[in-house]
């Protein structure tokens, strides 16, 4: 039987009754989490804060780390067993005091769903040198999952979610010049290859934590609107992937398939939370089901507006490499045991 997720050899959908039009409400429905713990970063806006709403709703305590804790406050009024926190997801401090401050309280962590992200952003890098979309969208999701591992460990049943992205699509990892040193920098690669990182992570760590009773899931919530997630983006780069025609309307076909935002959430908690995933983990999932994959030898013009996911974003070498590098790049040693 197979056990992992290398090349994609468990990208095969469950038939899970559920589809792209199905909401939070509809994957959570019959879940009860009273007990549980679940830390979501960014969870006070967009599908971030729906995801909040969701596992709160079914009675787990949520904890939600802010940058800015006041705005956090007032998104997240009236929500209960919801705490928050302060943490910068692009400070290694902040990320390491909030982490240390969780552990202190000895609680076990059953849900951590890597939820924070950027995207459409001009070049910039973090203290460390990262830019900042690989900061934000990958390697905050392995610093802080490094530091939170006694806590998921302790859970004895845990699940690790990295919100991911089709985006993914637009680029694989490139180990040569991760940083934008030696190439020009364009803001679709950083993005795609800052996913494409969160694939890999997600199976990599699945691999070495199940052994933990800690499964971990990639996720691609779809095209969504009304989020914070394009607040700096020029309008070309919405004509250059496809959404604008050329005089800036949102293309008919692209406006159908918007989700809404309790709709873009439904694949995060539904991965966070689903019997059907008891036993199985490392895998990338879209529309509340395991995605298929895309094999390495399809044609390399495919389209952001499909679906699926890219063989080389679950390719065990570049996992393993990874890995490494990552470890290497901020100093961090993620032994899993």
């Amino acid at each position: 039987m197979i056990q992992t997720n290398y090349q994609g050899a468990l990208q095969h959908p469950l038939g899970t009754g559920f589809n792209a039009r199905s909401a939070t409400t509809d994957v959570i429905k019959g879940i009860h989490l009273k007990g549980k713990i679940a830390v979501v970063t960014g969870g006070n806006t967009g599908i971030g804060l729906e995801t909040t709403k969701a596992l709160a709703g079914a009675g787990a305590t949520v904890i939600v780390p802010a940058r800015d804790t006041e705005k956090a406050k007032r998104n997240l009024e009236g929500i209960a067993n919801v705490e928050i926190e302060r943490m910068d997801i692009m400070s290694p401090s902040s990320i390491n005091a909030f982490a240390e401050k969780f552990l202190s309280t000895d609680r076990p962590l059953h849900l951590l769903i890597n939820n924070a992200g950027i995207m459409w952003v001009p070049l910039r890098k973090d203290m460390r040198g990262i830019e900042s979309q690989l900061a934000t969208n990958y390697i905050g999701q392995f610093h802080l999952t490094s530091r939170l591992w006694p806590a998921l460990k302790r859970a004895n049943g845990a699940r690790v979610v990295n919100v991911s992205s089709l985006g993914h699509h637009m680029a694989p990892f490139n180990f040569d010049d991760p940083n934008f040193e030696h190439r020009e920098y364009e803001t679709l690669q950083a993005y795609g290859q800052s996913k494409t990182a969160s694939n890999l992570f997600a199976m990599e760590l699945d691999e070495r934590a199940k052994a933990f009773n800690v499964r971990a899931y990639s996720v691609h919530p779809g095209s969504i609107a009304g989020t914070e997630l394009a607040r700096e983006a020029p309008l070309e780069l919405f004509q250059k992937m496809g959404f604008l025609d050329e005089d800036g309307n949102l293309r008919p076909e692209v406006l159908a398939s918007l989700k809404t935002i309790p709709q873009g959430a439904a694949t995060t908690v539904w991965a966070a939370t689903s019997p059907l995933l008891n036993n199985l983990g490392g895998v990338y999932c879209e529309d509340c089901d395991i995605a298929e994959l895309i094999p390495s030898d399809s044609s390399s013009n495919t389209r952001l507006h499909q679906s699926g996911v890219m063989e080389y974003s679950l390719d065990e070498n570049n996992a393993k490499r990874l890995w490494a590098l990552t470890e290497e790049m901020t100093g961090i040693a993620f032994e899993v045991r």
